[in-house]
């Protein structure tokens, strides 16, 4: 029992979310589709991966959480980050946000979130109101002080880079500076303005997936997060190491 107790303790565990329905256009949101599919733990890899190189042997089990799927709400998102980041009965050591971008075949790893500009309504018909709640609450307001832009402390070159060799050539991946300033960008930005007001590291990632909810898709979807979990973990693994 020590030993398994052990185990666990140096584990590492990367949450995932991914977002709901949205409105009557999207009743199948891939992003959520994606999440459900993975499994409990990533999955060994093959001793040298997809691009010939040596897989690092000494990764630990790094086990995914899943949660959603999250409703396309903004006091529902703000409601939830605290939840994610600051629950004693769960070690986490990074997120990934999983969201549902255009129709294009592209994969984006989003870079930065954005603090203002949420002008759009949720599926409930509801704005952010920040603009007045900012007025109102002065000091209070949940951002303030907080910069208009905040960026992950995740070394994203790198994983960027790590993560396009585990990935066939025919799938486009690009890094992203704007978000959206809807929902996923809302939900980045939240969760990177939550740790940043704790002065903790923004381990932290949004994952952009195409609109499409088809079989095909969702498992590309699925072992895309899946290379982004083990590059995240392996780039993690070796900045501890070095440090």
């Amino acid at each position: 029992m020590g030993s398994l107790d052990a185990f666990k303790e140096d584990e590492l565990t990367v949450l995932v979310t991914g977002f709901g329905p949205f409105k009557e256009q999207y009743p199948v949101n891939p992003a959520w589709e994606i999440t459900a599919s993975l499994p409990d733990y990533l999955p060994s890899e093959r001793a040298k991966d997809p691009a010939g190189r040596q897989a690092p042997a000494n990764l630990p089990a790094v086990r995914i959480l899943k949660h959603g799927p999250v409703r396309v709400n903004y006091e529902v998102v703000r409601s939830l980050v605290p939840t994610i980041w600051d629950n004693p009965a769960q070690k986490v050591d990074y997120v990934i946000h999983i969201g549902m971008a255009g129709p294009d075949h592209v994969y984006s790893l989003e870079r930065r979130g954005h603090r203002d500009g949420y002008d759009k309504q949720d599926v409930d018909g509801q704005l952010l109101g920040d603009d007045q709640r900012r007025k109102r609450e002065g000091d209070q307001w949940i951002w303030h002080d907080v910069p208009e832009e905040l960026l992950t402390d995740l070394d994203i070159e790198k994983i960027y880079k790590r993560w396009v060799e585990r990935t066939p050539d025919d799938i486009h991946l690009k890094i992203s500076d704007d978000a959206g300033h809807y929902l996923c960008d809302f939900i980045y930005f939240s969760s990177l303005a939550h740790l940043h007001k704790q002065q903790r590291p923004k381990k932290v990632v949004f994952f952009h997936v195409p609109l499409h909810p088809d079989e095909e898709s969702i498992s590309r979807g699925k072992e895309l997060a899946l290379q982004l979990i083990r590059s995240i973990a392996e780039f993690g693994l070796k900045k501890e190491l070095v440090s």
